[in-house]
């Protein structure tokens, strides 16, 4: 898909360990003509860990895309207004988020660009990381599934003899799951083997 014309608003959520698998779709969006909107969790935006400093992703974020991030629940909500965002996606969505997201909270910049978008009935694209997928969070996850306008990224467990509750989405259809967003389309299969490839 050739995306110039087209805004993305990326935003990332506190599944630090996920990150870097994360930033370099944020490059492909950009070399593939999109303008990337960065959108941070107050995690990201405040947390060092092994995975890296707060600092570094954030110079990332602002080097790839060329934009300011947008990190503060005030500067989110003119996205509604305005209508920027073609499509927006949450990578990584944590748990926390997609429970927050489910149940209408919005007390954040994720979610109050997330609210946005869903206002202007544009697509919202969802890369859960989730220890608890399988578990509490199962219940929000199948609330946004059956929800208007919103889609997944394929997902699966990631290590079922360890961590039998956790999903993670395959991050490399990332851009693939957009495309087919914009077009009203879940990108199919939705539940998948984590580490083996998708079934044409």
């Amino acid at each position: 898909m050739n995306w110039t014309g087209k805004t993305v608003g990326f935003a990332l959520t506190g599944s630090h360990c996920t990150f870097a698998e994360t930033m370099p779709h944020i490059q492909r969006f950009v070399d593939a003509g999109a303008r990337v909107i960065p959108i941070a969790s107050q995690t990201l935006m405040s947390t060092d860990t092994r995975f890296g400093t707060s600092e570094n992703w954030q110079k990332q974020l602002k080097e790839i895309t060329g934009n300011d991030i947008i990190s503060s629940i005030v500067d989110a909500e003119p996205l509604g207004p305005s209508k920027l965002l073609d499509v927006m996606l949450i990578a990584p969505c944590t748990g926390n988020t997609t429970s927050r997201l489910a149940n209408a909270m919005t007390d954040s910049a994720v979610l109050m660009a997330a609210k946005a978008q869903m206002r202007n009935q544009r697509p919202l694209v969802l890369a859960i990381s989730t220890n608890d997928g399988l578990g509490l969070n199962a219940a929000n996850i199948a609330k946004l599934l059956v929800a208007k306008n919103i889609y997944f990224v394929p997902f699966g467990q990631d290590n079922p003899a360890q961590k039998p509750n956790s999903l993670v989405a395959r991050m490399d259809l990332i851009v693939d799951t957009c495309a087919a967003a914009l077009e009203g389309k879940q990108l199919q299969p939705l539940l998948i083997e984590r580490f083996q490839d998708i079934i044409s």
